[in-house]
């Protein structure tokens, strides 16, 4: 018995696989169009473009109006260039002498204060940013007329417990530096009404001295390894906002209801379980944000849309490990993936603020690209 040929037609084997190439090609181009009108399409075009504005250093004001973001490439480029000539405005006007009460000094060659300035007294405000100076002196206490002290993004590891001394500073920045602790005598500057230590990384308590601090309204202690809110925040009666976000908080006590005059509470990036019922009898709560991952219980009033708080419950999906389209890998330190953050979180919050009304939860999404 001789074998068996099986013999095909060439022409309808043809056929078949012109057949399901046609088929394939058509749901390409529908799902070419079906990306095309895609939401998050236009989202990873508008990520992108605010990517490229930022490695540009151009404001976010600049190309997003009311929450809308305009992607035209000849904006960008007008932008750029009124970025520029903005810079370039800002050069000259250095060559102009400065307020005689206002100390400015910011780069990184400065790695300690110049010594001409403690002859300098009659200073009201330092405004020390972006150097590698990581001691302020004890001669502070000699400034006694100071109002301001601006001093974010520095290496200072430490304050001197003299600038308890200065009796009528309103406002002390010392976000993004190095603090592990804050000096108890800082509770005798009774006139403070603006302490922001956000950013220190290390920073887990305030001591219990800043209770004397009664004028205070607004406070920021986030991105830090606070476990529980201080007792001397909840004894600062006039406070008005507070962001202790981006910790490790796992509840809140029982008695915030005593900031009686609370308006904004920012929460999100903690560990939370559950919100107390006395938030309810924060009557000027108008702004709460939390992160809504762990959330098992929530007062319902909180989410009631008759009552004028904006509750918002972010839900995160964190991106470990971020690249850059071509493939190199963005290298932050985290300080500075912190600073964006809250960066983007004021943005958000002013947004909100315009808004009449805002939806119970908003949900935080992550993309390949992740600024």
């Amino acid at each position: 018995m001789g074998h068996k040929v099986v013999v095909f037609d060439i022409s309808v084997v043809r056929a078949l696989w012109e057949t399901r190439v046609k088929k394939h090609k058509a749901w390409q181009k529908k799902e070419a169009e079906r990306l095309e009108r895609s939401a998050l399409e236009k989202i990873k075009e508008e990520w992108n473009f605010v990517y490229e504005c930022r490695k540009k250093g151009i404001p976010q004001a600049q190309y997003c109006k009311n929450g809308v973001i305009d992607t035209s490439v000849r904006l960008l480029d007008k932008i750029e260039r009124n970025s520029r000539e903005r810079q370039s405005a800002l050069a000259k006007d250095r060559g102009k002498p400065s307020s005689p009460f206002v100390f400015e000094l910011s780069g990184e060659h400065w790695k300690e204060l110049p010594d001409s300035l403690k002859e300098q007294t009659h200073l009201k405000e330092w405004h020390i940013h972006n150097t590698l100076i990581q001691i302020i002196p004890a001669y502070i206490q000699l400034f006694q007329a100071m109002r301001i002290l601006d001093l974010p993004k520095n290496q200072i590891t430490h304050l001197p417990a003299e600038i308890g001394c200065l009796k009528n500073l309103k406002e002390l920045n010392v976000s993004f530096n190095h603090l592990k602790s804050i000096p108890p005598e800082l509770g005798d500057c009774e006139n403070l009404e603006r302490l922001d230590c956000s950013g220190n990384l290390e920073l887990m308590e305030l001591p219990f001295e800043l209770s004397n601090l009664k004028q205070v309204t607004f406070v920021d202690i986030s991105a830090n390894k606070f476990s529980s809110v201080p007792i001397c925040v909840l004894r600062m009666c006039n406070l008005q906002w507070l962001d202790i976000s981006n910790n490790s908080l796992n509840d809140l006590p029982q008695d915030i209801d005593r900031l009686e005059e609370l308006q904004s509470f920012l929460l999100y990036k903690n560990r939370l379980t559950y919100l107390p019922y006395a938030l309810l009898n924060l009557k000027k709560l108008t702004l709460l944000v939390v992160s809504g991952d762990h959330l098992v219980e929530i007062p319902t009033a909180l989410c009631d849309s008759s009552t004028p708080l904006k509750f918002i419950s972010l839900m995160d999906n964190p991106i470990d490990q971020t690249q850059r389209d071509d493939g190199d890998e963005v290298m932050e330190s985290e300080q500075d993936r912190q600073h964006f953050d809250k960066e983007f979180m004021k943005a958000y919050i002013e947004d909100l603020k315009e808004r009449e009304s805002v939806p119970s939860y908003t949900t935080k999404v992550s993309f390949s690209l992740q600024l």
